[in-house]
């Protein structure tokens, strides 16, 4: 009768198994984690981008700059930029030279 009892319960899992599963689930989570989590490896790998972007966009904010200088020391002292500039921008001509305006008749 003894057997018969014992034939009849159900089987328990084992210990060894409910803690395999739990850190199986616990190393899932934590993978998940480190590979998009706020710290994971995409923001990072988004982080370097963008840095990278920010450092060419700096670069090339310092050459301009560089250039921008150099315009403006010609302008305060190069006559021959400041008589360009004039031209150009003011339509000043020099004394004896004679303005010829060009319109195109056709409609």
């Amino acid at each position: 009768m003894q057997s018969d009892v014992d034939d009849l319960r159900v089987p328990r899992p084992a210990p060894r198994r409910f803690w395999w599963h739990a850190i199986l689930f616990a190393g899932c989570v934590l993978l998940a984690n480190g590979l998009v989590g706020e710290r994971g490896l995409l923001e990072r790998v988004r982080a370097r981008r963008s840095y990278a972007e920010a450092a060419e966009d700096l670069g090339r904010l310092r050459q301009q700059n560089v250039r921008l200088r150099e315009t403006v020391h010609n302008l305060r002292t190069d006559p021959a930029t400041i008589e360009a500039v004039a031209r150009e921008e003011l339509g000043l001509i020099r004394r004896g030279e004679i303005l010829v305006s060009v319109r195109n008749l056709k409609r």
